[in-house]
């Protein structure tokens, strides 16, 4: 392998730290900078050696040594490395284009969609894992047996979680269409980021261009079949080879149902039983048996903060869920509330995006809600001045939800200090953020 000199700007986010991460593991020498890192990825950059040793950006960092500039979302087009980048005429990737740099000889699976394709990706990485398979995976959360969420090595596949969202400040298109994916999976749609995408329309087309590059691959696409936006989407894209799926059949005893044979599971709801589905059709179109699948989807638990169990006690579940836009608000809380039709379900849910803090956005969020006995949503008023967004009252959030046993916290002390109050409901805590720091501990 070639040794690389790689300079990562904006070296702190959650896929970015980890790809600076493997990198170095691989053997390459990695340098980077951000303005602000957060834990885990400071201490795990530490641990590396390979965190930055004063916070800022510095041009003199960039020099004609590098071989490459890997650039982050979270640095803007200004940015004074990026310039003298530029200036110096050295490559600059965004991440999702490196990847496929590094991966355009491999057979590439992506996972796409607008829900579940964190779940989906990591069902798929556990099964071959446990197979023995050896691969390379860009993933949106840390999972158990994984030392990170990204592997870039000489491995002849990759599994690759797509992500729509833009690829950096000067390269402006969706992350999912660098990939160019041989097998690709899309779990849904439903409309996210109107900040980047700000119609409906012009989010959807973004899985169009999708669906093409899969033709243009000569690939094959796996889709939830009763998600009619989708279908449509995929009816209108010529020579594209499409199959569907749906949720796996369950028994009274929450065992999965193949070919006439019971499978045990640790995974809880029932839109988790699609992202399963998912994750069997393309691990069988990478050659592994539907049996082999389920003996080694038994133990899998789950991704972090994705249904994440924090505690079970006196008959009380207390769960924790990266959803936020109102189609992952509205699954996650109808599918818990299924498992768990036993106990009464308080749902709280913090506004952190964007998406969520925009009140021409919010009304999308009526009823996702609904199937919860009682609901909550947090937001941090500080979140929204630091992003320059007006005030949001409690009676227009009250109306936008349309829940008639419904509050609203800014503070995190008063919510933490009455959800200790909680004993005979369950609790569902969503967000893709942390509750301003909040602890979970009730």
């Amino acid at each position: 392998m070639k040794i690389h000199n790689i300079h990562i700007i904006a070296i702190g986010g959650a896929a970015m730290h980890n790809i600076a991460l493997d990198l170095h593991a691989q053997g390459h020498h990695v340098t980077g900078s951000d303005d602000e890192i957060y834990e885990p990825s400071l201490g795990r950059l530490k641990k590396a050696g390979i965190a930055p040793d004063v916070l800022g950006w510095f041009p003199e960092k960039v020099t004609t040594n590098l071989d490459l500039v890997i650039l982050g979302m979270h640095a803007k087009a200004d940015n004074p490395e990026l310039l003298k980048a530029q200036e110096l005429g050295i490559k600059v990737y965004s991440y999702p284009e490196f990847v496929y740099h590094h991966s355009k000889d491999k057979k590439r699976v992506v996972i796409a969609g607008s829900h579940g394709k964190t779940t989906t990706t990591a069902m798929i990485l556990h099964v071959l894992n446990k197979k023995g398979l050896d691969f390379d995976y860009l993933v949106g959360a840390q999972l158990d047996g994984f030392d990170r969420m990204v592997r870039l090595s000489d491995a002849p596949l990759i599994i690759i979680e797509g992500d729509e969202y833009l690829s950096s400040p000067i390269d402006r298109v969706p992350k999912i269409h660098h990939y160019k994916p041989d097998i690709a999976v899309i779990t849904g749609i439903a409309w996210d980021h109107i900040n980047v995408f700000p119609t409906f329309d012009n989010y959807k087309e973004q899985f169009a261009i999708f669906c093409q590059h899969i033709v243009d691959q000569n690939g094959n696409l796996f889709y939830y079949a009763h998600d009619g936006v989708l279908s449509d989407i995929v009816e209108r894209v010529a020579n594209l080879n499409a199959d569907t799926y749906d949720a796996l059949p369950i028994d009274a005893d929450k065992n999965v149902i193949y070919g006439g044979q019971g499978y045990k599971i640790n995974t809880i709801g029932h839109h988790n039983l699609q992202n399963m589905n998912a994750a069997l059709n393309v691990c069988v179109a990478l050659g592994i048996t539907a049996h082999d699948f389920f003996v080694a989807i038994e133990d899998f638990k789950g991704a972090n903060a994705r249904l994440q169990k924090i505690t079970e006690k006196s008959g009380q579940m207390i769960y924790l869920d990266f959803a936020h836009a109102p189609s992952k608000v509205k699954a996650t809380t109808t599918s818990f509330k299924d498992w768990f039709e036993e106990k009464p379900l308080l749902a709280v849910l913090e506004l952190h995006t964007f998406s969520s803090l925009n009140k021409e956005f919010i009304v999308q969020y009526k009823g996702s809600l609904n199937a919860a006995d009682q609901a909550i949503v947090f937001f941090n008023e500080h979140t929204l001045k630091m992003k320059n967004m007006p005030d949001l009252e409690e009676e227009f959030l009250t109306q936008a939800f349309g829940h008639p046993n419904f509050s609203v916290y800014t503070n995190e002390q008063a919510l933490h200090h009455y959800l200790t109050t909680i004993k005979d409901h369950h609790i569902l805590l969503m967000t893709s953020g942390n509750f301003n720091k909040m602890s979970l501990d009730f």
